[in-house]
């Protein structure tokens, strides 16, 4: 049997398109029920729609073809929408795979459905390709919501005139030492500070790796003109340390951060531009 030509796959969806477009919505509403209306689910398949018919009358047939640009436009903004609101990936395919039904609809004889096999084909492609933009939109935004998370897990706070505090809770690990190592040093220049605590109370344990992360971050302080003393060394950490040979030279620890800010305000009490308690 000879191909179908896409104009003619065109005007059949025109000639067609109130059963088509009938028993599209009834699919796809009956699928997303409480999802969303029907009157925001009909607006966005007229767009659809619309476009499809748009390809093929420019001689589109596969999915990346140049006339099906629009169309892979409007499915790839549907899709990231629909990340955004939290549906599931089959929530988001069935939009495009229901289109099947009101194809079905039009196959009353064996060679109405052969013609409508490259329609069918062409349902099957972008299904897929809104599934695949689907899950690129909704690994953009869990990366977004964890770099967020990051930033909100490492705050630096301001104890005392001169004096900041970054307490850690977690695991400490590159990408989080370079956040914690950014945040610290902004907040040294905008408040104009000399003493800094990195309280390590919530780490569940310091290894090597964690070490030579607080040690960079002590010595990026230190090129700011920042002293930094490190807090929360409890005996286990302690004992811990002293088995993996680290060395923490020159860098002054204490027990407690509360320990740690009566340090820092007695020197800033020897220092010429320190404050007065």
């Amino acid at each position: 049997m000879p191909a179908v030509a896409p104009e003619t796959l065109a005007q059949t969806l025109v000639d067609h398109a109130p059963t088509v477009r009938a028993a599209w919505l009834d699919a796809a509403a009956d699928e997303l029920r409480g999802r969303t209306t029907r009157g925001e689910l009909e607006r966005e398949q007229t767009d659809i729609y619309d476009a499809l018919v748009d390809g093929l009358r420019a001689g589109g047939t596969e999915v990346s073809a140049e006339a099906f640009d629009q169309l892979r436009g409007i499915l790839a903004d549907v899709s990231a929408a629909r990340a955004r609101l939290g549906f599931t990936p089959r929530e988001t395919a069935v939009g495009m795979f229901a289109l099947k039904e009101g194809l079905y609809a039009l196959a009353g004889s064996p060679d109405a459905m052969a013609g409508l096999v490259p329609l069918l084909r062409l349902v099957d492609d972008l299904g897929l390709f809104t599934f695949e933009t689907f899950a690129s939109a909704r690994e953009a935004i869990i990366s977004e919501q964890a770099e967020q998370l990051l930033e909100l897990s490492t705050p630096v706070v301001k104890l005392w005139e001169g004096i900041v505090a970054v307490p850690l809770v977690g695991t400490l690990d590159s990408a989080r030492t370079q956040v914690v190592m950014e945040k610290l040093l902004n907040t040294l220049v905008e408040t104009g500070s000399t003493q800094a605590i990195i309280d390590i109370t919530g780490v569940p344990a310091v290894d090597t790796q964690v070490a030579q992360h607080l040690l960079k971050t002590v010595v990026a302080a230190r090129l700011m003109g920042a002293e930094c003393t490190i807090s929360g060394i409890r005996p286990q950490i302690a004992q811990t340390i002293v088995a993996l040979g680290i060395e923490f030279g020159d860098i002054r620890t204490r027990a407690t951060l509360a320990d740690a800010l009566v340090d820092a305000l007695r020197e800033g009490r020897r220092s010429p531009a320190g404050v007065t308690a």
